[in-house]
């Protein structure tokens, strides 16, 4: 078994004996996991692929959406409207990438901000669609084999399969020949398509997963929340703060975008309760000090420096 298995298997502990441990913060775990989910997702594309998106919120608008209206308005069940969600949120990726992945650098990435700010603006004013500014309001959910998904242990153990699977899932890619044609898009465009891969292609498959992944997550944060609004599940700031986990947290490693979920939310949720009004300034030094001291992230430096470790070693031998 590989190290990046051994890994897994710690966390997929961790996260099974967590919510008997600390049965009293399940509603942060939740939370976690979810961003530690889309981060996971968001770096198939930004950080593997390097297509770097300010838009992801759109994905998880639209998860959340499809799942809270096909339960409300059709009776559709989550279990139903989250394969559904998927695969809208590859379609929307689909033209999305079509439209935008010819504009290079910074461009792309105001684009993906200008197309969630676009479904922001529908889903407020379509009424008919998604109830306008008023949102939608889940007030029944199905009791598959007798279980509340109301409650924050269903939540958990959801938010948890979502997590570890996309962790999984990125794990197996990145040792598959997709991986690698990821990485090659991600360093050198030109020089993949001398090696005979093709970066349009590589990149619409990489944001198609990633969108599609990220609506999974959306689905499951509308049942959590249990009310949707649209300046809530189509906010920039979520956007942003998904990009910022799996950049703090390392881009292009594995569990890169977990660990800085786990840095960034959990702390962010701890600074809240316990420093009150200050601490979005510590959550900002926070940042400033990870960014300064860890410029790949936290799992690219660590992974950096056991490289060099290992090469100053083998190299003393000789």
């Amino acid at each position: 078994m590989s190290r990046v298995w051994i890994i897994f298997a710690g966390l997929a502990v961790l996260g099974l004996v967590y919510p008997f441990a600390m049965p009293g913060m399940l509603s942060v775990a939740v939370t976690v996991l979810l961003f530690a989910g889309w981060a996971t997702a968001w770096d198939i594309a930004g950080g593997w692929c390097g297509q770097v998106s300010l838009g992801h919120a759109a994905f998880v608008g639209l998860g959340a959406y499809v799942v809270a209206l096909g339960q409300v308005e059709l009776g559709v069940p989550p279990w139903f409207g989250l394969p559904v969600a998927a695969a809208l949120a590859a379609g929307l990726a689909w033209c999305w990438g079509r439209l935008t992945f010819s504009l290079a650098g910074p461009y792309f990435t105001l684009s993906t901000i200008a197309v969630a700010e676009i479904l922001r603006m529908v889903a407020i004013n379509e009424d008919w669609l998604t109830g306008g500014a008023i949102g939608v309001f889940i007030s029944t959910l199905p009791e598959p084999f007798g279980i509340d998904l109301f409650s924050r242990e269903a939540q958990y153990w959801m938010a948890l399969a979502f997590a570890l699977g996309t962790i999984a899932l990125v794990a197996i890619l990145s040792e598959r020949r997709f991986g690698y044609r990821m990485r090659a898009v991600r360093e050198d465009e030109n020089s993949a398509m001398a090696a005979g891969i093709d970066p349009t292609a590589t990149k619409l498959h990489a944001f198609m997963l990633s969108g599609a992944l990220t609506a999974v997550g959306g689905g499951i944060y509308g049942i959590f929340l249990s009310y949707l609004e649209p300046h809530v599940m189509f906010y920039l700031f979520l956007s942003v703060q998904i990009a910022l986990t799996s950049i703090i947290g390392g881009r292009g490693t594995v569990f890169g975008p977990a660990a800085g979920a786990v840095l960034l939310v959990g702390a962010g949720e701890i600074f809240r309760t316990t420093f009150a009004q200050a601490n979005l300034l510590i959550y900002g030094i926070l940042i400033l000090i990870v960014v300064l001291f860890f410029p790949r992230g936290l799992v690219a430096e660590l992974i950096r420096g056991v490289a060099r470790r290992r090469y100053a070693q083998s190299t003393q031998g000789e």
